[in-house]
C-alpha cells in the first residue's frame, strides 16, 4: 500500500487499508472452478448450488465500520514497526521502510 503522508491516525491507515481491499476485491472477477469432473447443472440444483457463482460486491463503508467494531473488541490488533496502537485516533509515523502489521486475534479453544 502507498500513503505519501508522514503521519495519519490508525482509523485513517485502516480506512485506507479496507479502500484498496475493497476495491482489489470487486474488481476481481470470480476464479472458475477447476475440478476435475463438473456437475452437471441438475446435480448443482439438487445439491442446492446455484447453476452460475456470482461475485458479491463488497460495501467499503460498511467493511470499515466492521473493522473499527472488530478493533475496538480486540478482534485485531495492529503494530506500527514494534509498537502497538491502542487507539483509532492515535497518530503513527510512517517512513519508507516502516512496517504496519494486522494480526487477527484468534480466541483458543477450551480455554
Amino acid at each position: 500500500m502507498q500513503i505519501f503522508e508522514e503521519r495519519l491516525t490508525l482509523r485513517e491507515l485502516i480506512r485506507r487499508r479496507i479502500h484498496q481491499e475493497v476495491a482489489e476485491h470487486n474488481a476481481a472477477t470470480p476464479a472458475p472452478r477447476r475440478l476435475l469432473v463438473q456437475p452437471t447443472s441438475t446435480e448443482r440444483a439438487l445439491n442446492g448450488e446455484p447453476a452460475e457463482r456470482s461475485h458479491r460486491r463488497l460495501d467499503a463503508a460498511r467493511q470499515i465500520a466492521l473493522a473499527e467494531e472488530a478493533f475496538r473488541r480486540n478482534g485485531f490488533v495492529v503494530l506500527v514497526g514494534d509498537h502497538q496502537v491502542e487507539e483509532l485516533d492515535d497518530e503513527v509515523d510512517l517512513r519508507r521502510d516502516t512496517e504496519v502489521t494486522f494480526l487477527k486475534l484468534v480466541p483458543l479453544v477450551g480455554g
